[in-house]
């Protein structure tokens, strides 16, 4: 499929592995000039390695999100390479601090909350300009079903990406006439290295082995994931292609659940 984004240029965060690196490669296989960036730049490079795209139609930037001094040396590397961005996918983030409200520190709030809330803030503000630009723009921000349904053992991770779903809404209120279209995605329970992590610790915690962690976190924590698996990253990353689009030319201030059911309201 055509989405008619051939030459456009992409800024992509957390994009090493999982969704963002699957972005990534969806918006390379449409013609679109991308840049890729997270924290490690061994993994980084291997990310980009696996992509195997075109001569400069890649770029690795390393860069911490949590750290306004790191964002403003990827603007101007970003600049230098490729000028100014036409779509930002905010895919960065942790799982954080995890238990019930009086387990958690407030040192585990403020982390959780600088990387998965102020982390997108900042990375926005630091991109807006560029985005502003040309008359054409995507943002798009990779939120949670935690954000609508929020779980007790994981308050700080819902809490931010409850945030990020009010600061895509309001931002997507005050740029659309400038033709740059706002909106999020909010997978549930997909195959990245983050659950990966999660699902090792429960089964170190359990006794039992990672499947079989796997297959009692959906029997007890997500019920109404109707299809009992994970997600893949593609099939986060095809909708989050899809909303950077120009077949996407009248969504704006959306949220779109990839999440197989598993959040029970409408």
């Amino acid at each position: 499929m055509d989405l008619g984004i051939k030459g456009k240029i992409a800024l992509i965060s957390g994009a090493d592995s999982g969704i963002g690196w699957h972005t990534a490669r969806l918006l390379l296989a449409e013609g679109v000039t991308v840049v890729i960036t997270d924290q490690y730049q061994d993994k980084l490079d291997a990310a980009a390695q696996q992509l195997d795209a075109k001569p400069d139609q890649l770029h690795a930037f390393v860069a911490d999100i949590t750290s306004i001094d790191s964002i403003a040396a990827l603007r101007d590397k970003v600049l230098d390479a490729v000028g100014d961005i036409d779509i930002l996918v905010q895919s960065a983030g942790i799982t954080g601090a995890q238990g019930l409200f009086h387990e958690l520190t407030d040192e585990g709030w403020m982390e959780t909350l600088l990387v998965d809330l102020m982390g997108p803030v900042r990375l926005v503000n630091a991109f807006l300009p560029s985005l502003r630009t040309g008359g054409w723009g995507r943002l798009v921000f990779l939120a949670s079903e935690d954000g609508t349904q929020p779980y007790d053992d994981e308050l700080p991770y819902c809490s931010a990406k409850a945030g990020v779903l009010a600061l895509a809404k309001g931002l997507s209120r005050s740029y659309a006439l400038e033709g740059l279209l706002v909106n999020c995605v909010s997978p549930a329970f997909i195959h990245t290295p983050m659950t990966d992590a999660m699902m090792e610790k429960r089964a170190d915690k359990l006794g039992v082995s990672v499947p079989e962690a796997i297959t009692t976190f959906l029997d007890e924590k997500r019920p109404f994931i109707e299809l009992k698996r994970r997600g893949t990253p593609d099939e986060v990353a095809s909708v989050v292609a899809f909303l950077c689009s120009d077949l996407a030319s009248f969504v704006n201030g959306a949220n779109y659940r990839v999440d197989s059911g598993s959040v029970a309201s409408i």
